[in-house]
């Protein structure tokens, strides 16, 4: 069983989420401020927040920057527009693992969650495990820690299986369908997500993410790691 946040002022929207999460057996915490869900995060952190795009006061977007800045392995699932899709690739661009679409389905936000969860979840605890080099960089699986040059990134969820499993096929080209299904479990969706979570791995492990030499772009399949 989880502990959910969920950050949403709409009572009729955040009840129905509030239900079905509880439903599947997790524990769930309703918040309609921004402000309010960030100091809620500081005094007890969830294990994962469900975020509401369209927020009074602190938006969606902000209260994501924050968290990434303060809590960057807290997943965050966030609630977006679907006639909105700038801002959905801005949530993503500011860490959101997962994001879902209004209207939506209940049943499918649950999944999107647990999908998330899972992954945490199915991490081994701390301790030796495999460990994955490419020039740079280091990867614990085990301990889900991530190094270039001895310095720790800060990865989300999403991040740090991405890097992972590009790590753990060096010079293998994957399309961005084959990484969604690898990465994510999904076998379906806007496959733009792939897109803008290479673009933040690039940005925390190349050296120039401009002339990215680790996590190569493979025109006309999809993205490589590339052995120094």
């Amino acid at each position: 069983m989880a502990q959910v946040m969920v950050v949403d002022d709409d009572d009729t929207v955040a009840s129905v989420v509030v239900s079905y999460l509880q439903r599947a057996g997790h524990s769930t915490r309703q918040i309609g401020d921004g402000a309010e869900a960030l100091q809620a995060v500081a005094t007890h952190p969830p294990d994962l927040m469900v975020l509401d795009l369209m927020l009074p006061g602190l938006d969606g977007l902000e209260v994501c920057r924050q968290v990434r800045m303060s809590w960057p392995r807290l997943p965050v699932v966030m609630l977006t527009a679907l006639a909105e899709p700038d801002d959905r690739i801005a949530g993503l661009e500011l860490g959101a693992d997962d994001y879902v679409t209004k209207p939506f389905s209940p049943r499918e936000l649950v999944l999107r969650v647990e999908s998330v969860l899972r992954r945490v979840a199915d991490a081994p605890q701390p301790g030796p495990g495999q460990v994955l080099t490419a020039g740079p960089l280091r990867i614990d699986t085990a301990a889900r820690r991530a190094t270039r040059d001895g310095a720790e990134l800060a990865l989300t969820v999403r991040e740090f299986d991405l890097l992972a499993f590009l790590m753990a096929h060096p010079g293998q080209a994957f399309s961005r369908e084959q990484l969604m299904r690898e990465v994510w479990g999904w076998t379906f969706g806007d496959q733009s997500t792939v897109t803008v979570h290479v673009r933040r791995v690039r940005e925390k492990v190349e050296a120039d993410p401009t002339k990215p030499t680790l996590i190569q772009t493979v025109w006309g399949v999809g993205y490589r790691l590339e052995l120094p």
